[in-house]
């Protein structure tokens, strides 16, 4: 280590042909003639430069990475490397492929445990990315596997690989590089000896592929988000109300937000003008006000092109009291969601009732879940929109105490944590002395992150102040979760033990 001047990435010249070759003869010593000829290397420059890349350590030649890409649906999984190949003519290689298959990599024994090979795979993901494909693919060798297959399958080989109870280099170094065994194949190379012409099918999923479309696209990696800390104060009528909330539309639209959040029963304060009656007839009243607010939202939503949450208010259906929201999107159309847990104050004081349906919602910045309130003190809710894709959880609130705001704000940054999203939550502050059971609100808007180190280190990406109204505005990247769930510190989503338990939706 100490004599090493530089280390150098290149792609492969026709030059290097000598060095490749005696590099070949060094790395595969246990295998006979196990070196490519000079018309086999020219063909893959020719075909495909990108893929060859060699690496040099003091200028002398230390290892080398050979790849093609392939359409990978026109070979099976138990497919012969003479198959993929085209019998080492590389006339399998297509610009239309969407795999990056490797062919070869190796490291001379004088360079190797200075993790060089890694280096080669790192290039190999970045050029995967780069070109848009599926993954990556090849045939790993087992070479240990010959000392012990008359006691162990190459099943149960493989296995006793994973668990660390047996070493195989090649194998070990393959799942330590992200490389997932899909299956076995066998006859695989011919002459392999040392792996008995076994071979395990090994494949790295590109997170970013695209898949490509004619149509223009849509979908944002960087989100931009809105969050409106609403202030509870008198208002004349509904339309007062509306004005109020354009404000808010407006002024996050003019940062270009994809989304703006208002709170849980933000139209409140229009309970005033029925506060001589009873409270489950005050709020019956405020219901008939909910489609006119639903309708006029979806028209903020397409003249502000901004995709709206409108938090919630109640909603009479079949004649009963639910508390129910709306997406509205910029493209016009609206989606209702349901608070599914009503607190045992709306159940006594309103006599609302739960909702029943519960789904992660598609937008043009990706999926989102959204659950009122009390509903984000409830584990499985969140962890079933994470099944169903969702990348950012929406939790409009209210609540009248710190230790109330705390249970929300404290059991949405769990949500964030294990279901390696972002969590948005927005709520009112002030209070409305003139409406009976509202009270007084206390709230700070957030937005949580996972815990990792592409993230800030405890989980908060943006915060309001306390108590004030304000607007709330963060960037999460939509990418970064992929990373996460893929290469995280812990990867809790994919860490589940199913085998001992599982979650179902009822249908």
């Amino acid at each position: 280590m100490q004599e090493i001047e530089n280390i150098e990435l290149k792609y492969l010249s026709i030059d290097d042909y000598d060095d490749l070759k005696d590099a070949m003869i060094e790395a595969y010593s246990n295998m006979q003639n196990a070196y490519w000829k000079k018309e086999h290397i020219k063909s893959l420059i020719d075909r495909f430069p990108e893929g060859q890349v060699v690496l040099k350590v003091n200028d002398q030649f230390a290892g080398c990475a050979l790849s093609i890409v392939v359409e990978y649906e026109k070979f099976e999984d138990n497919h012969k490397y003479k198959d993929i190949t085209g019998n080492y003519t590389f006339n399998t290689h297509s610009d239309k492929g969407d795999m990056l298959y490797g062919i070869d990599v190796f490291i001379k024994p004088a360079f190797r445990g200075l993790r060089l090979g890694r280096r080669l795979y790192d290039y190999r993901k970045e050029l995967c990315e780069r070109l848009n494909l599926k993954g990556i693919a090849f045939g790993g060798r087992i070479p240990n596997y010959h000392k012990y297959q008359k006691e162990l399958s190459p099943k149960e080989y493989i296995q006793k690989v994973r668990k660390k109870e047996i070493h195989d280099p090649v194998l070990n170094f393959q799942i330590s590089n992200d490389f997932h065994p899909a299956k076995i194949i066998t006859g695989y190379l011919e002459g392999d000896k040392e792996s008995k012409e076994y071979a395990v099918l090994l494949e790295w999923d590109n997170i970013y592929y695209e898949k490509p479309s004619k149509r223009p696209a849509t979908i944002k990696t960087v989100v931009r988000i809105g969050l409106v800390q609403w202030q509870m104060r008198p208002y004349k009528n509904l339309e007062e109300v509306m004005q109020q909330a354009e404000f808010f539309i407006d002024a996050v639209s003019g940062y270009r937000c994809d989304f703006a959040l208002f709170p849980e029963f933000f139209n409140a304060p229009l309970m005033a003008e029925n506060n001589h009656l009873s409270e489950p007839e005050a709020i019956r009243e405020l219901a008939k006000h909910t489609d006119n607010v639903v309708t006029k939202f979806s028209e903020l939503a397409i003249s502000y092109n901004i995709n709206i949450i409108t938090g919630s208010m109640p909603q009479i259906i079949d004649g009963h009291l639910y508390n129910a929201g709306y997406l509205c999107r910029r493209d016009g159309t609206t989606e209702r969601y349901e608070k599914l847990h009503v607190t045992p104050d709306e159940k006594k004081v309103w006599g609302m009732q739960g909702g029943q349906q519960l789904k992660a919602f598609d937008t043009d910045c990706g999926k989102i879940g959204i659950l009122i309130c009390y509903d984000s003190e409830f584990p499985e809710l969140s962890r079933l929109l994470a099944d169903e894709g969702m990348d950012i959880l929406f939790v409009p609130f209210l609540t009248d105490t710190q230790n109330g705001y705390s249970r929300v704000r404290n059991c949405s940054q769990a949500r964030a944590i294990e279901n390696e999203c972002y969590v948005a939550i927005a709520g009112s502050v002030g209070n409305l002395p003139k409406v009976h059971n509202m009270d007084i609100q206390y709230a700070q808007s957030m937005v949580f992150t996972p815990c990792d180190f592409a993230f800030p280190a405890n989980g908060i990406k943006a915060e309001a102040t306390p108590n004030t109204e304000m607007i709330l505005i963060a960037d999460v990247d939509i990418g970064l979760l992929r990373e996460l769930n893929q290469f995280g510190s812990v990867r809790n989503l994919r860490d589940r033990r199913l085998d001992i338990f599982n979650l179902n939706k009822v249908k």
